[in-house]
């Protein structure tokens, strides 16, 4: 089954907003921890400031198996922008995350931008293992980040260099 890359529409969001919040619900694989409702989506994914872009990857049927979000975040030095990639957990399609990568690389490297930052919990095998695929590698460590029930999880933190 092949993907089709595009930017975000806001008639992904149901289904996208959906693909977020399963993998919320099992847990374990992203900082969020709480399920968001459509309209506070759109806000984080869709519309934020700090938005550089949004992909959405399309099975063969149209149906959303993955997105990712590139945008800016104040600690990060003007020319790194910042990842979040997640995958359909329920039926995945293989080569999202690559499909996604290359599109929004290419994006960033386009809009002059010199490195991508992605921050992922220690406790992520798969967001780690993914990210290290890509090419990210490590540059530093978050110590003990507390989750919401206080359970401290490191943060790993990783660049990938698009010049």
């Amino acid at each position: 089954m092949a993907v089709t890359i595009r930017a975000m529409q806001a008639c992904d969001i149901p289904q996208a907003c959906e693909l977020l919040n399963v993998i919320i619900r099992i847990g374990g694989t992203t900082a969020e921890e709480v399920e968001l409702s459509e309209t506070v989506f759109a806000q984080y994914y869709l519309t934020a400031d700090n938005k550089i872009c949004c992909h959405v990857a399309l099975d063969d049927a149209g149906r959303v198996a993955g997105f990712q979000w590139l945008g800016t975040e104040p600690q990060l030095d003007a020319k790194c922008s910042d990842i979040a990639t997640f995958a359909r957990t329920i039926s995945p399609v293989r080569g999202t995350g690559r499909a996604l990568f290359r599109a929004t690389s290419t994006f960033a490297r386009a809009r002059g931008f010199d490195q991508i930052n992605a921050t992922i919990r220690a406790d992520n095998v798969p967001g780690l293992g993914y990210y290290s695929k890509m090419g990210f590698v490590d540059y530093s460590v978050a110590q003990s980040v507390p989750l919401r029930d206080g359970t401290p999880v490191d943060r790993i933190s990783k660049r990938y260099n698009l010049i």
